[in-house]
């Protein structure tokens, strides 16, 4: 009598298409495993990650905005599900498989440092190996989670994570899939934020975008998301030509108006400070990391477990720390 997964995996044969990944086609895991009897392997990658640390603390990471006043505004975790759900919508559409994009989408921002590419900048200029989020991403997901043992993710997991920002050759389609929609996602929301900060109003935004895609958010992403169902094909992701040139003219616009605005930016000088001394202490006093770091330390050096630690901090946290470490506490006589 068949489980429940080998009935997905035969269900799976019908729905994925020819440019999808089943999952009992799956290149498998770095550390061998028995099969789920219920789950297939990229639906227990979706829950590994859900029920990750790291996939908590991005509740508490900045998205673009340093410490906004406001209930509304994105975070690195309303961020990753609104990407998630967006590959989701793709890969359904395009007969891809969808706990795979699923996976790749809860999981692809879990190495991104306190706030956000600010921090990023930062730990990139301070630490001798450089720093890149989507590396570190799949470093939590390897060695970090459960105590140094990793999640052990499937191989096509891991890859979509790892290569979410640049793509590769050999990107499954659920990777690409992500990857667009990362994009999609990313611009249209951190318009809306900067709209609801003030920063930029409606009418900033350049025509071709408002009449191609429309006026409001939701408007945005269905009309991008839209042209990229239907102009997809034959293994190969697209805009349609005019949809990609709105984009570009988009990405642009963002780079100037938000993501360089001196405005929405004024705060991030001081992300240098509070992660470089934060930094110089740890790798200087190894001995004040804690005990789960103490491996990476022995193993490859203060300075890669310091980045480690430093990187996995919510922006929360890493003041807090910053406080602890170097802000005097008053003091009373009695």
């Amino acid at each position: 009598m068949s489980c429940p997964r080998e009935e997905r995996e035969a269900l799976e044969r019908v729905i994925v298409g020819p440019y999808g990944v089943p999952a009992a086609l799956s290149r498998g895991r770095l550390v061998p495993e028995e099969p789920c009897p219920i789950r297939t392997c990229f639906q227990r990658d979706v829950d590994r990650v859900t029920h990750s640390k790291a996939f908590r603390r991005l509740k508490h990471k900045t998205q673009v905005f340093l410490q906004p006043e406001g209930d509304h505004y994105r975070t690195r975790l309303t961020h990753t599900l609104e990407v998630t759900r967006l590959s989701r919508t793709v890969a359904r559409a395009l007969r891809l498989n969808e706990d795979l994009a699923e996976a790749i989408g809860l999981g692809h921002d879990l190495g991104h440092t306190p706030f956000g590419h600010a921090g990023e900048r930062a730990l990139d200029r301070i630490h001798p190996g450089g720093f890149k989020h989507y590396e570190q991403s799949l470093r939590v997901v390897d060695i970090l989670e459960r105590d140094g043992q990793g999640l052990n993710l499937c191989h096509e997991t891991r890859m979509g994570i790892l290569n979410h920002t640049t793509g590769a050759p050999d990107d499954t389609r659920e990777a690409t899939t992500v990857r667009l929609c990362d994009h999609i996602a990313y611009l249209n929301h951190d318009l809306d934020d900067a709209i609801r900060a003030g920063i930029l109003t409606a009418q900033d935004v350049p025509e071709a975008i408002r009449v191609s895609c429309g006026e409001r958010n939701s408007e945005r992403i269905n009309a991008m998301l839209s042209d990229l169902i239907a102009n997809s094909g034959d293994g190969v992701l697209r805009f349609s030509p005019e949809m990609q040139a709105v984009y570009d003219e988009f990405h642009v616009f963002m780079f100037a108006a938000v993501y360089h605005n001196p405005k929405a930016k004024g705060e991030e000088n001081k992300v240098d400070g509070i992660l470089g001394r934060l930094y110089d202490y740890y790798t200087a006093h190894p001995e004040a990391l804690p005990e789960d770091f103490v491996p990476i330390a022995e193993r490859e050096g203060c300075e890669r477990a310091a980045c480690d630690y430093i990187s996995g901090m919510t922006d929360g946290y890493a003041m807090e720390k910053y406080g602890e470490l170097f802000i005097p506490f008053a003091w009373t006589v009695k």
